[in-house]
């Protein structure tokens, strides 16, 4: 049968659609979309162009015969809108794009899923110990310490709003189960910084054979800790109770070893222990342990070179430290052989003294240090600026009795750690404050100077070396920030048993050892200067390279990039979330990674790995 030919047009919205008005339409038969493709058409002026179209077809058959009536023509429509029919005419469910899924939970991920990349890249679960629950708990532990440090029982609480607790299988661990996998990482101490030691500090990668080596404390919360003690605070907490932790590490500051001390040990008395780690347990010999003023003296490196029968050690340890300001003085009195002419041509000068048989003495004058002097005398005016008002209350007779009279003074006199400077008369009725001028002067004769000590041949390290190596103790005081309160926060400590006080440093150490390679690695992300300059005065402040400097300045780097601070690198790594995705029609959810952002893909990359939608 012919059909009429008469042809509507249609325009629905903006698009034309040519619909065939059909004479004898069929009214039996399904409609489809057919596509037609038409490649290297020349027009008349020799153009190549390709062609293609859209068509609604309905097949129906005429006797035997298979035939095709065009229904419309879709070329006209947009190719998604194409798609939407051809989708629906095959009888899928097409659903608006708001209610086509639903995210049934988003939790972050980034953030653990960079840390945990670090520590698998580093073999830590392996250090750690043998697969199992409790490695997976002192895992996360670490983990935890590094992303978001906390209490134990607030970090319980954390793993579950994060994707590190699902996927180490932490999430419905109890308190029990933490303490229980503290106390089996203590008992792991000892193999695990065996094998730092051996990757660190052995000869093969550690040639210089040397280890830096500082002390620090932290208070505790609670007096029930047989560990606790008053001591020297490093954290101006006088009042408190403490701990005292030694941390030995390799030149560049990698932490490998840690332990802990009650809180009044002494800094030489800590010195022989960890030494007495290094060589026993490390089996480590022949070593350079670099140490602070103080911690090194001279019956310690006695008594660290002997065995136990009294004879001397077949391997005795060298050592670097420096003297204290009582020995400095000694050397500059009565025309000794430290003088001022010897800083005249240059900062550094290497002399010898009878009180230090055997041992070369390295003296160093920093122009910077040398500044003290002025900003002691701005203290000292302060420090008289808060007392004036107490004497003129005094003097006014406002203020009498010696023991209020004393009270008022001691609140404000140490304030600015200058009490030591001024002699305080106090009666029931006077006060009288009067700089110790004589004393003020011994010091500031000392102002950019110190000196090192150390008994290794000039033929195997020269002066300047000596100087570096000492002064590489920054390292290990930038660890103590960084766990103390920087990153790590492991003060205060709120455990009372002695081995749980001893797995919480080791849990922030093992942090500290993750943080620093995640340091180096995402340097090019961060505010760290990538290639600090090495000194052409080992004696000279330290300086930041001009790159460093630009990023502080300028903030983003050339391509527009933000710089970020280790922790705020973190905190944007945490907002690629995992996300439970739950598709319309059914009932089973898929997990899937939001888009990450340039700088959360760089990140991955600087680690060596792609971003995991999964932990393990």
């Amino acid at each position: 049968m012919e059909c009429s030919q008469k042809v509507r047009r249609v325009t629905p919205g903006s698009a034309p659609v040519w619909f065939y008005d059909l004479a004898m339409a069929r009214t039996t038969g399904k409609v489809h979309v057919v596509r037609v493709s038409k490649t290297g058409y020349v027009d008349k002026q020799g153009r190549r162009k390709d062609y293609s179209s859209a068509y609604l077809r309905r097949t129906y058959r005429d006797g035997g015969t298979v035939k095709n009536e065009t229904v419309a023509n879709l070329s006209a429509l947009p190719d998604h809108v194409i798609d939407l029919i051809d989708a629906g005419l095959k009888g899928q469910q097409l659903v608006p794009a708001a209610e086509a899924v639903t995210i049934t939970r988003s939790v972050p991920h980034g953030h653990v899923a960079a840390v945990h990349a670090m520590a698998a890249t580093l073999g830590l679960p392996a250090l750690l110990g043998p697969a199992g629950r409790q490695r997976d708990l002192a895992l996360a532990l670490i983990i935890s310490r590094v992303v978001r440090p906390g209490s134990k029982l607030s970090t319980l609480t954390w793993w579950a709003d994060t994707t590190l607790g699902a996927d180490l299988g932490v999430a419905d661990a109890s308190t029990d189960d933490i303490y229980a996998a503290m106390d089996w990482l203590g008992r792991r101490q000892d193999p695990i910084e065996a094998e730092l030691a051996r990757r660190h500090l052995a000869p093969q990668p550690s040639p210089a054979r040397m280890a830096l080596l500082d002390l620090s404390s932290s208070w505790l919360e609670g007096t029930r800790c047989p560990l606790a003690a008053r001591g020297y605070s490093r954290d101006g907490k006088k009042g408190n109770l403490q701990i005292e932790y030694g941390l030995l590490t390799d030149l560049a500051g990698r932490p490998v070893a840690v332990r802990v001390f009650p809180g009044s040990t002494g800094d030489p008395a800590a010195f022989t222990a960890i030494a007495d780690v290094v060589r026993k347990k490390f089996g480590l010999a022949q070593m350079v342990m670099v140490g602070d003023r103080g911690m090194i003296t001279s019956a310690r490196i006695a008594a660290l070179n002997q065995q136990e029968d009294g004879t001397p050690q077949p391997d005795p340890y060298q050592w670097i430290t420096a003297l204290r300001a009582p020995a400095i003085r000694k050397l500059m009195a009565d025309d000794g052989p430290l003088q001022l002419s010897l800083f005249d041509q240059q900062d550094l000068a290497e002399i010898t003294s009878p009180a230090f048989p055997g041992e070369r003495l390295i003296a160093c004058r920093n122009p910077a240090l040398a500044a003290g002097a002025r900003k002691r005398d701005e203290l000292l005016a302060a420090t008289e600026k808060l007392l004036a008002p107490i004497i003129a209350r005094v003097q006014a007779g406002r203020l009498t009795g010696a023991g209020p009279i004393g009270v008022e003074v001691g609140k404000v006199i140490s304030r600015y750690k200058t009490g030591k400077h001024f002699a305080v008369t106090i009666t029931d009725d006077s006060l009288a404050i009067t700089r110790k001028q004589a004393q003020i002067e011994e010091e500031a004769a000392l102002d950019g100077f110190y000196v090192i000590r150390t008994p290794i041949p000039a033929s195997e390290l020269d002066a300047p070396g000596v100087v570096s190596a000492y002064k590489n103790l920054k390292y290990v005081e930038r660890d103590f920030r960084h766990i103390k309160s920087d990153d790590l926060d492991l003060r205060p400590v709120f455990h009372w048993l002695e081995e749980r006080v001893r797995a919480h440093v080791l849990i922030c150490m093992l942090a500290c050892y993750l943080t620093w390679h995640l340091r180096q690695a995402w340097a090019p992300l961060t505010f760290t200067d990538e290639n600090p300059p090495a000194p052409d005065n080992p004696v000279a402040q330290a300086s930041r390279s001009a790159a460093a400097q630009a990023k502080a300045s300028y903030q983003h780097d050339p391509a527009g990039q933000p710089y970020y601070s280790f922790r705020g690198l973190l905190d944007h790594l945490a907002t690629l979330t995992r996300n439970q995705v739950r598709f319309t029609g059914t009932h089973a959810t898929v997990p899937m990674l939001t888009e990450p952002t340039s700088t959360q893909r760089e990140a991955f990359h600087l680690l060596g790995t792609a971003i995991p939608l999964t932990l393990k």
